[in-house]
C-alpha cells in the first residue's frame, strides 16, 4: 500500500476541530447523520475513532494557499468548505448509487433513510457557503462564487453519469467530460481556494486549478480501474462493484469502443437484464481487461498527472509547497491499483 503524504495527516489535524465546529451548527438530526458519516460517532451516537476519509481536498486547500506565500490559516474556511462540499456528493452518491457501505460501514441512507441522506448532504453543501463567507475576507465572496460554480459542475457531472446508466454505448470523450464535472471540478476547486483566499494573482491561481483539473481526470481513471478490480481492504466496496451495477466507467468506454469479440460480448453482457452472478461479474472484467480498457486507463491516469505538474512548474510556487502538492497528487493517482 503506498505511504500517504504527511500533509494529510497535517491536514486532517487542522480542519477536524473547525469542521465539527460547523457541523455542530446544524439540527440535531442532521449533526448526528453527518457526525456519523464523517466517522466521529456510531450510528447510536458513541465516540469513534473511525477512519473519517483522506482530507485530500483540505489538504490541497491548505497547500494552495502555503505555495503563493499565506498561512494555512487563510485557506482554513476553504479547506472546511470544500471538504462539506465532497461530502455532500457523497452522502447523495451513496443514495442514487444504492452502495450500503462506506469506509467498512453502512452508508446514511441505508441507515436512515433516503429522505435523510438528501437532506443531510443539502445540509452540508449549505453549511459550506456558510463557512466562507463567514471568513468576513474581501476574498471570501470570490471564495464562494468559486465553491458556487464548482458544485454546478460537479453536479452536473453527476447527471451525466447516471444518464449514462440508461445509454446502450458511451463514448470515452464523453466519459471524461463527465469525470472532468464529478471529479475535476471539487480538485481544481480545492487545489486553487486557497490561494484565492490570500489574494493571489489570477495566472497563478489558475495553474493551481488546472493543477487540480488534470488530477481529478488521473483521480477518476485510477478510481475507476479500482471500481472492478480494487482490493475491498482498500477500496471499502466490494470486487466488482461498478460491475455490479453495469456502470459504463472509463475503462468499459474504451473496451466498448475498440469492438472485437472482447468488445461485443461485453456491450451484450451490459445490456443483459437482472442482477449479475460472481461468474458474471469475473467474466466482465476479463473482457474489459482483454479489450485494454484497465491498461489505458492508468497510462492516461499518468499522462493526466503529468499535465497537472507541468500545470505547477510553470508558475512562480514556494518550493516546499509546490513539492508536496506534487506528491500528493502522486499518491492521490497511484494508490493501490
Amino acid at each position: 500500500m503506498s505511504t500517504a503524504p504527511a500533509c494529510l495527516g497535517h491536514s486532517r489535524a487542522a480542519i477536524t476541530p473547525a469542521l465539527r465546529a460547523a457541523v455542530d451548527r446544524l439540527d440535531h438530526r442532521s449533526r448526528h447523520q453527518a457526525a456519523y458519516h464523517f466517522g466521529w460517532i456510531t450510528a447510536g451516537g458513541a465516540p469513534t475513532r473511525a477512519d473519517a476519509g483522506k482530507a485530500v481536498r483540505p489538504a490541497l486547500a491548505l497547500l494552495s494557499a502555503e505555495a503563493v506565500g499565506a498561512s494555512p490559516e487563510t485557506a482554513l474556511p476553504g479547506a472546511v468548505a470544500v471538504e462539506l462540499v465532497h461530502n455532500f456528493s457523497l452522502v447523495h452518491d451513496d443514495l442514487m448509487d444504492g452502495d450500503e457501505e462506506r469506509r467498512h460501514k453502512r452508508t446514511v441512507w441505508k441507515l436512515w433513510g433516503s429522505s435523510s441522506a438528501i437532506l443531510t448532504g443539502d445540509a452540508l453543501l449549505t453549511l459550506a457557503q456558510e463557512v466562507l463567507l463567514d471568513a468576513g475576507t474581501p476574498a471570501a465572496a470570490s471564495a464562494a462564487r468559486l465553491l458556487a460554480r464548482t458544485t454546478r459542475h460537479l453536479i452536473r457531472g453527476q447527471v451525466q453519469d447516471l444518464s449514462f446508466e440508461r445509454r446502450p454505448y458511451v463514448t470515452v470523450d464523453e466519459c471524461l467530460d463527465m469525470a472532468a464535472d464529478k471529479t475535476g471540478a471539487l480538485l481544481s476547486a480545492s487545489s486553487a481556494i486557497g490561494a484565492v483566499l490570500a489574494g493571489a494573482p489570477a495566472a497563478t491561481v489558475d495553474a493551481l486549478a488546472r493543477y487540480g483539473d488534470e488530477m481529478g481526470r488521473a483521480f477518476q481513471l485510477t478510481d475507476d480501474v479500482l471500481g472492478i478490480w480494487g482490493d475491498p481492504a482498500v477500496t471499502g466496496k466490494p470486487v466488482y462493484s461498478d460491475l455490479r451495477a453495469r456502470k459504463k466507467s472509463l475503462p468499459v468506454s474504451h473496451a466498448l469502443q475498440q469492438g472485437g469479440t472482447h468488445g461485443v460480448e461485453l456491450a451484450t453482457w451490459l445490456s443483459a437484464p437482472g442482477e449479475p452472478g460472481e461468474e458474471e461479474l469475473r467474466r466482465a472484467a476479463e473482457l474489459i481487461d482483454g479489450a485494454g480498457g484497465r491498461d489505458w486507463a492508468l497510462a492516461e491516469a499518468a499522462r493526466r498527472m503529468k499535465l497537472a505538474e507541468d500545470a505547477l512548474l510553470g508558475v512562480d510556487l514556494e518550493a516546499g509547497a509546490r513539492g508536496e502538492l506534487l506528491a500528493l497528487g502522486r499518491f492521490v493517482v497511484d494508490r493501490d491499483v
